[in-house]
């Protein structure tokens, strides 16, 4: 045996070494994707019924509101005719009782004021005159 053949056996069983080593962390990485795989699968399985529950969720959504679509396009129908049956009743009835009621406060205030005059009483008391009012008015400041 020379020089070259002991080397080779040296390096043989460095070699050797080094891949009794290796075996374990590969070994392991092995297992590690195992498991990776058997999560990926189990996830998928329980995405799946996920995703048609929320499949399944967002039908149901989606027909909620196609009711309250149609729930609030009735109400603004029916806020369009109520308007315009308030604008009915508006022109129909309220311009004759405006009427109706200025036509009785004339007849009123004319029969007011013509009892007034024929009793000789005023309807509406006097209004003092500026000075007077002022002077009043101080009068009341003073005594406080």
């Amino acid at each position: 045996m020379g020089v070259g053949d002991v080397a080779g056996l040296i390096a043989a069983i460095a070699f050797a070494i080094l891949v009794g080593f290796l075996i374990y962390p590969l070994i392991r990485l092995g297992k590690l994707f195992d498991q990776v795989a058997l999560t990926v699968k189990e996830s998928g399985d329980h995405a799946i019924p996920a995703l048609d529950e929320g499949v399944t969720t967002v039908k149901q959504v989606n027909k909620s509101l196609a009711d309250v679509n149609r729930i609030s396009d009735s109400a603004s129908t029916t806020a369009t005719n109520i308007s315009a049956l308030t604008d009915l009743y508006g022109s129909f009835l309220g311009k004759p009782v405006i009427k109706a009621a200025s036509t009785l406060y004339a007849v009123k205030t004319t029969a007011q004021s013509f009892f007034s005059k024929k009793s000789g009483l005023r309807s509406t008391p006097a209004k003092p005159s500026a000075p007077t009012a002022v002077k009043a008015a101080a009068s009341q400041t003073k005594e406080a």
